[in-house]
């Protein structure tokens, strides 16, 4: 691709720590994502919010400007051992754990932990990025824990939701993930979008619900891990559907939207 090269990955910052990043939990900020999830407070990708502001330095301490506009968000695992309450101060830091080529491009591993004040590890949560054609020189590293669905049979559950119009607008002011591609209709086309898109990470909160809904599962601080590969996009006002399967002590699932194609896939859902 025009602009990248194999010069593009720093792997020397693989294994490097970010700056940590505090972060007060409220009882507000929970709310609004919520609100912006159609979710009840307290739902497990919350966990996002006090790890966000740490992941793009790691990130672009790996790989340089010139590859940036090539990135996909690939996979998310986030990993809780304890539920965020409103009041708690915490601290995240991320770290760049693998450079990974592949066939089709390159694939960048980042680790996130947040804290508490006493260093109590919350959550980890493993960020896998895909840069699109670009090829690193070296591999660094490993890929981040398997989570792959290997469900037999049909579904348990299916469970649609109605994607609002607005669902991206709330989503980007509860989450702080403003990227345009999000929120504005010309910019998502001038990139060869059909127009504004849905974040992935909002899309694993709707899956994320369903599968709970599915369950009968009332309490959301439950969750103890939750995992997607982020495989099509999903628009504002289209319906996704969740299908979710019991496998082995956990949920299996996968979101379609309304043509049937796979816009999360190899999900999984455990609980305490």
């Amino acid at each position: 691709m025009p602009g990248a090269s194999t010069a593009s990955f720093d792997v020397a910052a693989v294994g490097r720590a970010g700056s940590p990043y505090l972060y007060e939990v409220t009882e507000a900020a929970m709310q609004a994502y919520a609100e912006a999830t159609d979710d009840v407070s307290g739902g497990p990708v919350f966990a996002i919010v006090p790890a966000w502001d740490a992941i793009a330095p790691a990130s672009e301490a790996v790989a340089s400007g010139d590859v940036r506009r090539f990135v996909l968000h690939y996979e998310h695992d986030m990993l809780l051992h304890r539920p965020l309450e409103a009041g708690m101060r915490v601290v995240s830091r991320a770290t760049p754990l693998a450079v990974l080529p592949r066939p089709n491009g390159t694939s960048l591993v980042i680790k996130t932990e947040t804290r508490d004040e006493d260093g109590k590890l919350m959550n980890e949560q493993y960020v896998t990025e895909f840069f699109r054609g670009v090829q690193a020189d070296e591999g660094v590293g490993e890929q981040a824990p398997d989570h792959r669905l290997e469900a037999d049979g049909d579904p348990v559950a299916e469970v649609t939701y109605l994607v609002a119009k607005d669902q991206t607008v709330r989503y980007a002011a509860a989450s702080g993930d403003d990227f345009a591609i999000h929120l504005d209709d010309e910019f998502a086309r001038g990139v060869g979008l059909p127009g504004r898109v849905v974040h992935g990470l909002c899309t694993m909160a709707l899956a994320g619900r369903a599968v709970l809904d599915a369950g009968a599962i009332e309490d959301p601080r439950t969750v103890k891990r939750i995992a997607v590969r982020f495989s099509a996009p999903l628009f504002p006002g289209e319906t996704v559907t969740t299908r979710v399967w019991n496998v082995d002590g956990a949920f299996g699932f996968e979101s379609v939207n309304p043509q049937g194609t796979a816009v999360l896939k190899d999900g999984r859902l455990e609980l305490r």
